[in-house]
C-alpha cells in the first residue's frame, strides 16, 4: 500500500470554496482565481472554462498542488517570461502551506511593460490576495477498504470498525457480505491487519481519499 511519508501526521490544508484576488499596476490587471481541487483531470476542466471566461485576457498562468504531501504540482507561465508568473503562484501556495488548490491567475495588459520583478510582484501579491480571501479547511488522508466476509463475521467487523472510528461508504449484506470502508491513513495498517485476521474474510486497497474537518 502506498503511504504519505509521516502518516502519524496525516492532515493537511487547502480551501474549501473558490475565491478571488486582485492587484493592478501601471494599467494592467491580475486576476486570481483560486479553487479546490482533487484531480488534475478537475484542474484540466476549470483551466479550460476560465480561458473562455476570461477569453479577451493575454495570459492565463497558473499552478496547482495536489495531495497530502503535495506530490503533484505544475507551475506554467503562459507566456509570461520564465519562472515570472507560474512561480511566484506557487511560491504562494507553498508558503501557505496549502495543498489541493489551483490558483489560475488572467492577466489584462495595461500597455507598459512591468518587466520580469514587475511580474513577479504582480503575479505573488493577486495570489495572496485570493488566498487570504478564501476560507482555509483542514482535509484528512483517508484509504478506502473494500471488504468481503461471511454473515458469520459480521458482529467482529462492525466492532473493528467502530473501534477504529472507520467510516462506512456503501455496504450490501447477504449470506456472503461486502463493505466499503474509509480509514484515516495513519491507522490503515492497523485497521487492515484486524480485518485480514478475521476469519474467512477478504480486503482489497480501494484507494486514496479525504475527508474535511471544517
Amino acid at each position: 500500500m502506498e503511504s504519505i511519508s509521516s502518516t502519524a501526521n496525516d492532515t493537511y490544508k487547502s480551501i474549501s470554496a473558490p475565491s478571488e484576488g486582485l492587484y493592478k499596476d501601471n494599467g494592467s490587471k491580475f486576476i486570481a482565481l483560486a479553487f479546490p481541487v482533487e484531480t488534475e483531470a478537475e484542474i484540466k476542466d476549470i483551466i479550460s472554462d476560465v480561458r473562455k471566461k476570461y477569453f479577451d485576457a493575454r495570459h492565463h498562468c497558473y499552478a496547482y498542488r495536489l495531495g497530502p504531501c503535495g506530490e503533484k504540482w505544475r507551475a506554467n507561465d503562459d507566456g509570461e517570461p520564465s519562472s515570472s508568473a507560474g512561480r511566484p503562484i506557487l511560491g504562494q501556495i507553498l508558503s501557505n502551506e496549502l495543498s489541493d488548490i489551483l490558483i489560475v491567475v488572467v492577466r489584462y495588459f495595461g500597455g507598459i511593460k512591468l518587466g520580469v520583478p514587475g511580474l513577479i510582484r504582480a503575479y505573488k501579491e493577486s495570489s495572496s490576495d485570493a488566498i487570504n480571501s478564501a476560507r482555509i479547511t483542514t482535509k484528512t488522508a483517508c484509504r478506502a477498504f473494500e471488504i468481503d466476509f461471511d454473515y458469520f463475521y459480521m458482529n467482529d467487523i462492525m466492532k473493528i470498525i467502530k473501534d477504529m472510528g472507520a467510516a462506512v461508504v456503501s455496504q450490501d449484506f447477504d449470506s456472503r457480505c461486502s463493505m466499503t470502508v474509509k480509514i484515516r491513513l495513519r491507522d490503515e495498517e492497523k485497521f487492515a491487519s484486524a480485518i485480514s485476521g478475521t476469519g474467512d474474510t477478504s480486503l482489497k486497497d480501494a484507494g486514496s481519499c479525504t475527508a474535511k474537518a471544517e
